[in-house]
């Protein structure tokens, strides 16, 4: 095993326990604690783990996130149940733009079902996926490649999203409150979302239960700018109640 594998596992497991020990992983992996203290002294390097005696505890205060290809493996259940009940919504020859999250990767695989769309996207993961759809029209926002993200953001990135019109804009997000509305850890990433709901006749919030109750580091936009959310399991009643206040109608499995 490579590294990198190593401590992208490392934090895979931190993500559900939230603290591991040095001794516990030196023998899982079968290397040396020295071996697993340079992995730990690597991400907390990062900003993404705290160093604690004889282990390490993962990093609440981080504002930018794991990388994407940590993201890309959590939740996967949710996310597939979430691409589902999307590719329902999307139709023969819509225009959609997709999002950087690792949700919107599975939302992409899934439409591949249908035989032509138009698909705008910030997301190389997205664009990479999507090569062998020759039917497709696949247009990237160009921009500059963030480190760890997969992800193109920039002056330029937003100038292309906002030149266009489209029939759905689907969008993730870090955090959803009933106050402090959709939150995401990037700035950049933020201003993308905000320029595809601008662009999109129907808005479209894909979120697994996780992301309920939770506030992140800024501000996407606030409910009035959503016409749909879609998540992988019935939220609870006082959700219900604002979406059916709001007008946003609430998609998840039956």
């Amino acid at each position: 095993m490579l590294a990198i594998e190593r401590r992208n596992e490392i934090l895979e497991r931190l993500q559900r326990e939230k603290r591991v020990v040095v001794s516990e992983l030196s023998q899982h992996y079968q290397v040396t604690e020295e071996t697993i203290r340079r992995d730990l002294e690597k991400l907390e390097h990062d900003g993404l783990v705290v160093k604690s005696y004889g282990g390490a505890v993962l990093n609440e205060q981080n504002i930018v996130g794991l990388p994407f290809d940590v993201r890309k493996n959590q939740c996967v259940a949710e996310k597939q149940k979430i691409a589902g009940l999307v590719e329902g919504l999307v139709r023969e020859g819509e225009a959609v733009m997709l999002d950087v999250s690792s949700t919107a990767v599975y939302i992409a695989r899934e439409l591949k079902k249908k035989e032509k769309l138009t698909v705008i996207t910030n997301s190389v993961e997205i664009i990479v996926e999507l090569y062998d759809m020759p039917k497709w029209t696949v247009i990237s926002t160009g921009g500059t490649v963030r480190e760890k993200s997969f992800a193109l953001w920039g002056p330029h990135t937003d100038e292309v999203l906002s030149s266009y019109h489209v029939d759905k804009a689907i969008i993730s997000c870090k955090g959803l409150d009933l106050g402090n509305g959709i939150t995401d850890y990037v700035e950049q990433d933020a201003s993308s979302k905000r320029m595809m709901l601008r662009a999109a006749k129907e808005r479209i919030l894909v979120a697994d239960y996780t992301k309920f109750d939770t506030t992140a580091f800024t501000k996407v936009t606030d409910w009035a700018f959503i016409t749909k959310i879609v998540t992988d399991r019935k939220p609870a009643k006082k959700w219900l109640d604002e979406f059916e206040r709001l007008r946003i109608e609430c998609i998840y499995p039956s």
